[in-house]
C-alpha cells in the first residue's frame, strides 16, 4: 500500500515529475510531461503497478530526508545497525528526461537492495526487459523504453528487476533511468555526478533571486521552487499539481486528474511571480494564456493540458485500486466541459495586473480582452457551475459574478488609462449593473452576509475573494459580516476554511472532503485587510505547520488527523502561502494590490511580444 500523502517528496525537470516516498521508493512519473501515462503507479495501486525502490536491505533506525538548500534535490539518509548511507534524488534540467539516483556511504557499511517494477500505460503494460552487453537494462513496451544504466548488477526475477549492493563511507554508486521513444536509437549517457553539479548549479541560480521577506524567506522559496518544478517549461503552463486521483477524502470517490493548467489560478499566480521579481516566468505564463485562450470567447475553458490541449476526456482506469482504495481512479477530466465564468475575470485581471507591473500588451492581448467582453456582456447573467466545479448543476453563484464585474471593471481601468474614454464607460457601466445586481440578490440581510448563490442560505469560503478582488472594500459592513459568517459556519479549530455548508452540517467531513487549503490562506489575507494581524499571523504559522517534512502542501487537510489529502504537491496551496507571506511582510502586498485595484498606470508601455 502507498503511504501517507505527506510522506512524498517531489523531484522533476519542469517537464514531468516524481514522487519519491520516505522509504526510498518511486511511486509515481508519467514520461515524458506531466499529463503522459505513469510507468510506475504504485501510487494508485500496489507494487506490481510500478515502483523503483532503492531503499537498505535490513530495517533503518532513522530516517531522514530533505532538499538541499535551494534546490529540487531530494536527499533521504538512512541510518542502520551496520552504518548510514544518503540516497540523493534529483532530475537534470535538460533534452531528455533523465531521473538519477545516486547512493553516498557516510559512515559504516550499508547493505542496499533495489527492485524496479516498470509498468507502462498507467501500471498495466508489462515490459518486455533485456539487458545488453555493458550491462544496460532496457524495458520497452510498444512506443516506450526505460533505460536504465548503473555499474551495481542486476537480474530479473517475477516480472522485476533487482539487484543488492553494499556501500562503504566516501563511495558512491549511481543509477540512471532514462526514458525515450522505443523506435529511436538509444540516447547518449549522462555523467551523473557531473549531472547533479549542473542540476544543483540550476537551481541554486534560479531560487537565488527570492528577496528576503524576513521568517518566511525559506518557506517562500520552497514554494517557488514547487511552482517552477510544476511548469512545464516548453510552453509556460503551470500544472495544479503532479498526481491524479489523490483522494478528497480515504474511501471516497471525488478523486480528479489535476495534471492540467486552470485558468482560475491565474492572477495569484501572476501576481506571486511579479511580486518576487520571476518577470520570465509570470511572462510564459500570461503567454501560455494569451495563445491557450485563443479563438471563440464562448468556447474559453477553465482549464487546458500542458500544451493548450483542449479535448481532456475523463477516462477510468479500471485495473488500479486507487490510493488506498479510493476508487475510481481517474485520467483527463470532464471538468473541463463546464461553464465557470469567474474564469473571464481571471483573464482579464491577470491582463491588468501585467499591465500595471509595466509588462505592457501584446498585439493579441490587445484584441483579446474586447473580445471576450462582448461575449461576457451577455453571458454574466446565465447560470453556471461555479469554482468548486461540482457536478450538480448550473446555479447563479455569487462568486461568479463577481469575477464577471472584476472583468468589466479591470477592463474599463485599462481602457481609461489608454484615452479610450467610450470604451471605459461602457465596460464601467457593465461593472456598475452587475455590482448592484451582486449586491440585491447575492447578499442575504437575515445572515447579514453575502451567500453562496443567489436564493440560497448557503455559505461559500470563495465569498473571501470578494474584498480581495475590491468588490466591496474591507472595512464595508457587508464585508465584516460575511467574513463573521465565514469564521461561524466554516472554520474549524481556527484553522480549517472549509469551501462551502452541505445540509450536514460542517463537522467532520460532511461534504466528503478535506479542509481546501487555498481557503484558509484566503482567511489570513482577510484578516491582513481587516488589520488583523496579529490573528493572521497566527493563523499563517499554523498553516506553515500543516507543510511535511520537506516543506510540501497537499490540496487538502483532514481536520479531524491532520493527514493530507488530495492531489499533491498543489500549485494553488504553494500560492497561496507566497502571497500570504508577501502580504504579511510587506506594507503592500498582493492582496492590497488587487483589493484597492484602482486604476492602471497613466502610461504603460505597449510591448510587440514574440507569440504574444
Amino acid at each position: 500500500m502507498a503511504l501517507p500523502i505527506e510522506d512524498y517528496a517531489l523531484i522533476g525537470n519542469c517537464k514531468t515529475a516524481a514522487l519519491i516516498g520516505r522509504n526510498g521508493s518511486i511511486d509515481w512519473l508519467c514520461c515524458p510531461r506531466f499529463d503522459s501515462p505513469a510507468c510506475f503507479a504504485a501510487l494508485l495501486g500496489d507494487a506490481y503497478n510500478g515502483r523503483w525502490l532503492i531503499a537498505p536491505k535490513e530495517p533503518s533506525i532513522d530516517v531522514r530526508r530533505n532538499y538541499r538548500p535551494g534546490t529540487l534535490v531530494l536527499e533521504t539518509e538512512f541510518q542502520t545497525k551496520t552504518g548510514t548511507a544518503a540516497l540523493i534524488d534529483f532530475m537534470p534540467l535538460a533534452d531528455g528526461a533523465d531521473l538519477v539516483r545516486i547512493v553516498t556511504g557516510r559512515s559504516g557499511r550499508v547493505i542496499f537492495q533495489t527492485e524496479l517494477v516498470v509498468r507502462f500505460n498507467y501500471g498495466v503494460a508489462v515490459p518486455w526487459v533485456n539487458k545488453l552487453d555493458d550491462g544496460t537494462i532496457n524495458a520497452t513496451a510498444g512506443p516506450e523504453r526505460l533505460v536504465l544504466r548503473t555499474p551495481s548488477p542486476l537480474y530479473g526475477e517475477h516480472l522485476k528487476t533487482v539487484g543488492e549492493f553494499a556501500v562503504e563511507a566516501g563511495q558512491s554508486i549511481p543509477f540512471v533511468l532514462s526514458y525515450e521513444p522505443s523506435f529511436q536509437s538509444h540516447s547518449p549517457a549522462i555523467d551523473p555526478f557531473e549531472a547533479l553539479a549542473r542540476t544543483e548549479t540550476f537551481w541554486h541560480q534560479w531560487s537565488d533571486r527570492c528577496p528576503d521577506l524576513g521568517p518566511w524567506t525559506d518557506a517562500v522559496r520552497r514554494s517557488l521552487i514547487t511552482l517552477k518544478a510544476l511548469t512545464y517549461a516548453p510552453t509556460g503552463g503551470i500544472v495544479a499539481a503532479a498526481t491524479t486521483s489523490l483522494p478528497e477524502r480515504i474511501g471516497g470517490t471525488r478523486n480528479w486528474d489535476y495534471r492540467f493548467c486552470w485558468l482560475r489560478d491565474a492572477t495569484f499566480t501572476l501576481l506571486a511571480l511579479i511580486n518576487l521579481g520571476y518577470y520570465d516566468e509570470a511572462r510564459a505564463w500570461r503567454l501560455w494564456l494569451l495563445r491557450t485562450v485563443a479563438g471563440s470567447p464562448s468556447q474559453i475553458q477553465i482549464m487546458y493540458g500542458v500544451g493548450g490541449e483542449r479535448w481532456l476526456p475523463e477516462l477510468i482506469v479500471p485495473w488500479l485500486s486507487g490510493y488506498e482504495n479510493s476508487s475510481p481512479v481517474r485520467i483527463g477530466n470532464d471538468a473541463s466541459k463546464q461553464l465557470q465564468l469567474d474564469v473571464f475575470g481571471e483573464l482579464s485581471d491577470a491582463t491588468f495586473q501585467a499591465f500595471k507591473a509595466g509588462m505592457g500588451m501584446s498585439e493579441r492581448g490587445r484584441e483579446l480582452l474586447p473580445a471576450i467582453l462582448e461575449y461576457l456582456a451577455t453571458a454574466w447573467q446565465q447560470p453556471d457551475e461555479g469554482i468548486w466545479e461540482v457536478r450538480g448543476g448550473r446555479q447563479h453563484f455569487v462568486h461568479s459574478k463577481v469575477m464577471c464585474w472584476v472583468a468589466f471593471d479591470r477592463a474599463a481601468k485599462i481602457a481609461q488609462s489608454q484615452g479610450s474614454n467610450e470604451s471605459s464607460r461602457r465596460w464601467g457601466d457593465i461593472a456598475d449593473e452587475i455590482h448592484a445586481d451582486v449586491c440585491e440578490r447575492g447578499f442575504d440581510r437575515e445572515l447579514n452576509s453575502f451567500v453562496q448563490a443567489y436564493g440560497s442560505k448557503r455559505l461559500d469560503a470563495s465569498l473571501l475573494l470578494l474584498p480581495l478582488v475590491g468588490f466591496l472594500p474591507p472595512e464595508d459592513p457587508r464585508i465584516r459580516g460575511t467574513l463573521q459568517a465565514v469564521e461561524d459556519k466554516l472554520l474549524i479549530d481556527g484553522e480549517f476554511v472549509l469551501r462551502y455548508e452541505t445540509e450536514h452540517g460542517v463537522d467532520g467531513l460532511p461534504q466528503g472532503e478535506g479542509a481546501f487549503l487555498a481557503c484558509s490562506f484566503f482567511l489570513v489575507d482577510n484578516y491582513i485587510l481587516q488589520g488583523r494581524y496579529a490573528e493572521a499571523r497566527k493563523l499563517f504559522e499554523r498553516l506553515l505547520s500543516r507543510r511535511n517534512d520537506v516543506g510540501l502542501l497537499a490540496e487538502e487537510t483532514d481536520p479531524l488527523n491532520g493527514r493530507m489529502l488530495g492531489n499533491f504537491p498543489q500549485a494553488y496551496s504553494h500560492v497561496g502561502l507566497i502571497n500570504c507571506a508577501l502580504n504579511l511582510s510587506r506594507q503592500k502586498g498582493p492582496a492590497e494590490e488587487r483589493a484597492r485595484a484602482q486604476g492602471a498606470p497613466a502610461v504603460a508601455s505597449v510591448a510587440a511580444e514574440d507569440n504574444g
